[in-house]
């Protein structure tokens, strides 16, 4: 063999040797732990809880350099049904997420749903959230005892909106309202909203006598002033809301709401351990922990098997709820 071909022999091992293999540890061919993309979908209306939810976790990913990029799209409909539905069919997918919570877990039942959160992947608990009882600035009501003296006068004519489907937490939240008042659930005049964005505007209008949400939902119309909050339903004060818990009003009431992300059935081990792991990340971010602060949430994190307990029983517990409120 000529001297040059073993040069070149000589090169082309040396080039081999000294450049890093592009497949290494913790890279996108094996991952590790790394999710590079992830699509998130959320089943109900933009300026809902779920979309700010989902909206708020992946930009803190982001900004935390834990994803590379993330698609946050609604298909709304059917209080969160008919996602559930599409992430159900999505079998094996471990690139899709779904935003969800209380209120999904209720539309199950009223919606007589044929997939059920039980079907999917359990993936984390992210948050919990006091619901808030609202009225626009130019409400006559300026107390929620006020407002419990109307309802109770003509419950037919005070209607409450809600971004519940009926089953979910602004539904279930007014009608245990009613009961501690002594109003029959089913006398509450309830009208339902694919969302708090949705739900916004008819409180605004006064359209709905009053509304209840979640806190997150409405920071900024509350810190400008455009919409009052008459209470709370947590068992607490919130910093910076400046109203009291049904409990100190004399409503016998706490409730609070909580929302997470499910993945579709039948990913593969590996796929749901990434998406476990990428949400216990997220915990440990300041970015996170702002948010969480900013919006009034409570850090809640259940990750994986033990967020699958808790579903198992919140779907027990609303169940017996609704038939108690003779709603199911």
């Amino acid at each position: 063999m000529k001297p040059s071909s073993w040069l070149a022999i000589a090169a082309a091992l040396v080039a081999v040797l000294l450049v890093p293999p592009l497949l290494t540890p913790g890279s996108e061919a094996d991952e590790g732990s790394q999710i590079r993309s992830m699509r998130v979908l959320v089943p109900n209306a933009p300026g809902g809880g779920y979309d700010i939810t989902a909206r708020t976790a992946t930009k803190a990913m982001e900004d935390a350099d834990l994803l590379g990029n993330a698609e946050v799209f609604n298909l709304p409909g059917a209080g969160g049904t008919v996602g559930l539905g599409r992430t159900v069919a999505e079998r094996g997918n471990g690139k899709l997420v779904m935003s969800m919570g209380l209120g999904v877990v209720g539309s199950v039942f009223t919606n007589k749903s044929p997939s059920s959160l039980l079907d999917t992947t359990p993936v984390a608990k992210l948050i919990e959230e006091s619901d808030i009882v609202v009225v626009g600035k130019d409400s006559p009501y300026q107390t929620i005892d006020q407002l419990i003296t109307a309802w109770k006068a003509d419950p037919g004519a005070v209607q409450v909106g809600g971004g519940s489907s009926p089953g979910g937490p602004d539904h279930l939240a007014p009608m245990l309202m009613a009961k501690a008042v002594g109003l029959a659930p089913k006398a509450v005049n309830y009208v339902q909203f694919d969302g708090g964005g949705e739900l916004l505007a008819s409180v605004l209008g006064g359209k709905v006598a009053f509304g209840v949400s979640g806190v997150g939902e409405y920071r900024d119309q509350i810190a400008a002033g455009t919409l009052r909050v008459l209470a709370v339903t947590s068992e607490k004060r919130i910093p910076g809301i400046d109203a009291p818990t049904l409990s100190e009003s004399g409503v016998d009431v706490k409730f609070t709401n909580w929302r997470g992300i499910v993945a579709p059935p039948g990913i593969t081990e590996s796929d749901r351990a990434k998406l476990v792991s990428l949400f216990e990340r997220l915990q440990k971010t300041p970015q996170w922990q702002e948010a969480l602060q900013r919006n009034g949430w409570t850090g809640a994190f259940a990750p994986g098997e033990q967020f699958g307990s808790f579903l198992e029983e919140e779907n027990t517990r609303v169940a017996t709820v609704l038939k108690e409120l003779g709603l199911a």
